[in-house]
Parts: C-alpha cells; sequence; structure tokens
C-alpha cells in the first residue's frame, strides 16, 4: 500500500448543496475538519438541491459556476460571479457549480485541483444513505463513487434523520462523531484486492442516526455493515390537484421537498396522497403527467430488517461504516447471521 499523508488534502462535496434549510450540516463539518483535523479542505458543490439524483452527469449542459464565501455560524454568505479577497467574517472561499454532486466530484478533482487532492468527502447528507434502495439513488453516494473512479479515496456521509423536526442540538456532536470516523477511516484504511486504487478500499458509505443517544457521553455504537438489499414500488403518481380539504387542514403537503424524504418539510413517512391522488389515473388526468410521490414508509419505518445490515444499525441507533467497490457491490464476504455475529464488527476503539 502507498505511503499517504497524516493530514490529507480534502475535496468536499455533497448533493443538497450550499447552506441553508435543506442543506443544514455540511458548513458545520467544513469547520470540524479545518478546525478539529487540521485539514486542507476545498468546497465544490451543486449550485441547487440535487438529492436522488445517483452517479448522474448532464453531459449536455454547459456547467457555470459561481463563487460563495460562507459566514459563521451557519455557513450562509455571499455568491460572487469573479473570485475575490475575503471580507471581514468570511471564513472561506468556497465554488458552486450548475451541476450534479458527481459533476462537481470529477470538475474539482480534474479541472479546479488537479493533482492536489487526496481525499473527497461527500456530505454530509440531509437524511439517511442506507439500504440499497436509497444508496443506489443517492447524489452523495454518486459523488464519492465518482471519485472513487478517478482512484481516489472516498467516503459518503449521511446523518439519518429520526426525528422530526431534528434538534438542533444533534448536529455538534454529529459532525465531531462525523469527523472522528472519517479522520480514523483515512489513518486506518482497509485493504481490498479488488479495489481501483493500490489494493484499497474504494469507498465508505458512513451513515449517522440523529437521535438523542449523541448527546450521551458513552455516544454512539459504531459497526461495519453490509447493505440492506430492500426494494421500493410506485415512485411517481399521476398529476392531479390535491384534495382541497386536505390541504386546507394541512392535512399533505402540496410538493415534495427537492430534498426528499428526509427533508424538514416532508413528513416521517414520506410523502402522504391526498384524495385525489390516491384515484387519479393519467387516463383521468386526459395525459401523461406525473410527479415524484413515494410513499416511504416501508423504507423508513420497515418490519424487519437483515441483522448487520446498514438498515438494522441505524433502526438500532447505531452508526454504519459499509465499505464499497465502486461497482455498487461490498468487498468482503459477509456470515452474519444474527446479533451475537456482529460482536467481532462493533468498532471497539474510543474516538
Amino acid at each position: 500500500m502507498s505511503t499517504v499523508p497524516t493530514k490529507p488534502r480534502v475535496l468536499l462535496t455533497n448533493d443538497d448543496g450550499p447552506p441553508g434549510h435543506e442543506s443544514p450540516y455540511i458548513y458545520g463539518l467544513y469547520r470540524h475538519l479545518t478546525q478539529d483535523l487540521g485539514w486542507d479542505v476545498k468546497v465544490v458543490i451543486p449550485s441547487s438541491q440535487k438529492s436522488w439524483i445517483g452517479k448522474a452527469y448532464q453531459i449536455k449542459d454547459i456547467i457555470a459556476g459561481r463563487y460563495y464565501y460562507p459566514r459563521d455560524p451557519d455557513g450562509l454568505g455571499e455568491v460572487s460571479e469573479q473570485s475575490r479577497p475575503l471580507k471581514d467574517g468570511e471564513v472561506a472561499e468556497w465554488i458552486l457549480l450548475d451541476g450534479t454532486p458527481a459533476t462537481c466530484a470529477n470538475i474539482g478533482l480534474h479541472n479546479l485541483y488537479h493533482g492536489q487532492i487526496d481525499l473527497l468527502i461527500s456530505g454530509p447528507n440531509l437524511g439517511r444513505n442506507s439500504s440499497s434502495a436509497f444508496a443506489l439513488s443517492s447524489g452523495t453516494i454518486g459523488a464519492a463513487l465518482s471519485s472513487a473512479l478517478s482512484k481516489v479515496r472516498s467516503i459518503a456521509l449521511s446523518y439519518g434523520t429520526v426525528l422530526h423536526p431534528t434538534p438542533a442540538t444533534f448536529n455538534e456532536p454529529a459532525h465531531r462523531l462525523g469527523a472522528s470516523i472519517i479522520g480514523h477511516l483515512w489513518a486506518n484504511w482497509d485493504a481490498d484486492a479488488g479495489g481501483l486504487r493500490a489494493g484499497e478500499v474504494d469507498l465508505y458509505n458512513v451513515n449517522i442516526p440523529m437521535v438523542p443517544a449523541l448527546l450521551s457521553d458513552a455516544g454512539l455504537p459504531i459497526c461495519w455493515t453490509r447493505i440492506w438489499r430492500n426494494s421500493y414500488g410506485r415512485l411517481f403518481k399521476a398529476h392531479a390537484a390535491r384534495d382541497p380539504a386536505a390541504v386546507e387542514a394541512g392535512q399533505v403537503n402540496t410538493e415534495v421537498s427537492a430534498a426528499g424524504p428526509d427533508s424538514p418539510d416532508e413528513p416521517p413517512q414520506g410523502t402522504q396522497a391526498g384524495i385525489l391522488d390516491k384515484t387519479a389515473t393519467s387516463k383521468d388526468l386526459g395525459g401523461l403527467v406525473f410527479k415524484f410521490g413515494p410513499d416511504m414508509t416501508d423504507l423508513i419505518n420497515p418490519d424487519s430488517v437483515p441483522v448487520g445490515t446498514d438498515g438494522w444499525a441505524i433502526r438500532k441507533g447505531w452508526v454504519s461504516v459499509t465499505p464499497l467497490r465502486a461497482t455498487f457491490a461490498e468487498p468482503v464476504e459477509w456470515d452474519v447471521e444474527s446479533e451475537a455475529d456482529m460482536d467481532s464488527r462493533i468498532w471497539k476503539i474510543k474516538l
């Protein structure tokens, strides 16, 4: 295995876009990576929400960019068409691109900071990216896959929404834990004979559940997991006006949040269907008009989850760390059949 620096040069991206209501985590993690770990972190992120876009590239688009200057305490800042010196109170210069997370990763690695990046971190995502149903749709994981295919170490980090709304007091301990896990993985990167880069694991997918135990002295257990292989059914519905009475009563959302089902604007069980939504078909509407409107109840609150999977860990309030190959596959054999078998896969270190 090749020698790696103690402090990597990092490219940070996400799929939630610049700091704001639907992107509440990236600035906090950035501060912990730069201050707690002392790492050099460049930030290249989509200029707007790009959740559920996977590892897509919009190959016919012209990708334009702008500069962004975050400020304490929440990362809100000015956008500029030109690079300029920092003003008082501004923390850094970030780059916003009108592209997908995978596009941001590739342009960051090969056009903006070519040869200057040791590690790509994608996230923290607003909401879990556990299970194949979410992972295969995730822009957060898509950016990490894009980087891994360029033979750069990559980590996807997601904060799983459990309570609606998530208490703001959970954010700082989640950032500290996330930065600690990333630091540990960087210093102890696992081998994989089938890996693209020097016989190493291509990327890791980390999920931290946003639960009250984050505030405890003991913190959250951390364990190695595999992906829960689940499925989903209908994600779209024929587009019809919402039931007026239900909308007026506040029982349904009129739009689906671009941040997906774990958005602070979405109910815990996913997008709710109004009366007309349940019965409308394209034939009834007289046209082929559909909109994204999944019911995520079985994905977020399933009846049962296989032991040792990322979904199982999130359900227990544990952190899941899943090593992956950039082929949507795991690099190791898995022989867990019961909770007793998980003991060897729980991290015994104190971060």
